[in-house]
């Protein structure tokens, strides 16, 4: 159905509400438009006041009690998206100047062309339109932003905040979201016998859907893990789940890993994740030999290997995802491999892994700069000590 706009002509002509009726009678018998008058400013205040489906004001200048140029300056503090167009004597410029530095949208001139000011109307009506579509367009634009704030922090608490300790290791991770969520987690899952399960992913995709899949792929992550002691046995069984009700396509490349303090053992199954980095206490680095998985989510019935690499006193094991080797500088020059590794070379680099992930994120966030990136930023570090 067409929308009917509601007009306010303000004018203190008798003779002219029965002229605007007569001559606007088509599209008032059609719907289009609703004419409500008053007789002076003060009057068409009261009745912008009481009826806020008042769409335009149509209003004289010269009338008595208080004149349309008084009447411009109040109208916005009763309704500032009703729309005003001035009627004027032909060659007042003065007060039509002074009426649109006061607000006026248009002017019509005095003897009345109807056919302008049809045109008028319908101009004044479509541009007041499309503000409220734009009004309506900002307020679900904050509605949205402020659900993205509630989801950011929903997403941020069920991120282990606080991490196990022992004599024989410490473990650290942070993200940070390209967008007001993110695709990549990680997980530190501590075991009764004193071993721990270790996790990072990066999501396809970014966003709420990215979202939203993170967040199955890591409580199905948790459950499968619990049960099963396997790092290429948890990453099989989680991409059956993954795959089975999957329409959207979305996959997810993981590492998880068990370590086990005791022997100082790391056990791991790489699904198509980049490789972690091992820091030698020398300031030496290598990468873990990859396990030839390919991402989760993508293809049922399919085998992940695992390996196992043992571990010294000193060595840091640095989980990272794409968006820390692959954040761009302005020049679209990636942060690379080999400058996080350099990280690491001096014998002043940290040992601790929260000091160790911070000097990522520093490094990172320096290098590119003010320049956008569109891609989350996780690190989860591993630090290994005598037990």
């Amino acid at each position: 159905m067409q929308e009917q706009y509601t007009i306010l002509v303000v004018d203190d002509e008798p003779d002219l509400q029965p002229l605007i009726l007569q001559r606007m009678r088509r599209d008032i018998r059609a719907g289009r438009y609703h004419f409500v008058f008053a007789q002076n400013g003060i009057e068409a205040l009261q009745k912008l006041s009481q009826d806020d489906g008042i769409d335009m004001v149509l209003s004289d200048i010269n009338m008595p009690q208080m004149d349309g140029l008084t009447l411009l300056e109040q109208i916005p503090k009763v309704d500032p998206n009703v729309r005003s167009v001035i009627i004027s004597a032909y060659g007042d410029m003065k007060n039509i100047r002074t009426a649109m530095n006061r607000g006026a949208f248009d002017f019509v001139t005095k003897p009345i062309d109807f056919e302008d000011l049809k045109v008028t109307i319908g101009r004044t009506l479509r541009h007041m339109a499309e503000w409220r579509e734009a009004l309506l367009a900002r307020d679900k634009l904050v509605v949205l932003q402020n659900e993205l704030s509630v989801a950011r922090q929903m997403q941020q608490s069920i991120l282990p905040t606080q991490f196990p300790q022992s004599p024989g290791y410490s473990v650290y991770g942070k993200m940070e979201a390209a967008r007001n969520v993110g695709g990549d987690f990680y997980e530190v899952l501590p075991f009764d016998d004193g071993q721990i399960g270790l996790a990072i992913a990066d999501v396809s995709d970014k966003g709420v859907p990215a979202a939203l899949f993170m967040m199955a792929s890591r409580t199905l992550l948790k459950s499968i893990a619990m049960g099963q002691s396997d790092p290429g046995q948890v990453l099989g069984e989680l991409n059956e789940l993954l795959e089975e009700d999957n329409e959207e396509g979305m996959f997810v490349t993981l590492v998880y890993g068990v370590y086990d303090p005791s022997t100082r053992e790391l056990t791991y199954a790489n699904g198509g994740h980049n490789s972690p980095v091992v820091v030698h206490r020398d300031g030496t680095s290598e990468l873990l030999p990859l396990t030839e998985g390919i991402a989760l989510g993508v293809q049922p019935m399919l085998r992940y290997a695992q390996n196992t690499v043992q571990l010294s006193p000193g060595d840091r094991v640095v989980f990272y995802t794409d968006g820390v080797t692959e954040a761009m500088d302005g020049d679209g020059e990636q942060f690379g491999l080999e400058r996080l590794s350099k990280l690491f070379e001096s014998p002043a680099a940290p040992q601790d892994p929260e000091s160790a992930n911070l000097l990522v994120f520093d490094a990172v966030n320096t290098f590119v700069g003010d320049t956008p990136q569109s891609d989350d930023i996780t690190c989860l570090t591993l630090s290994c000590s005598e037990a």
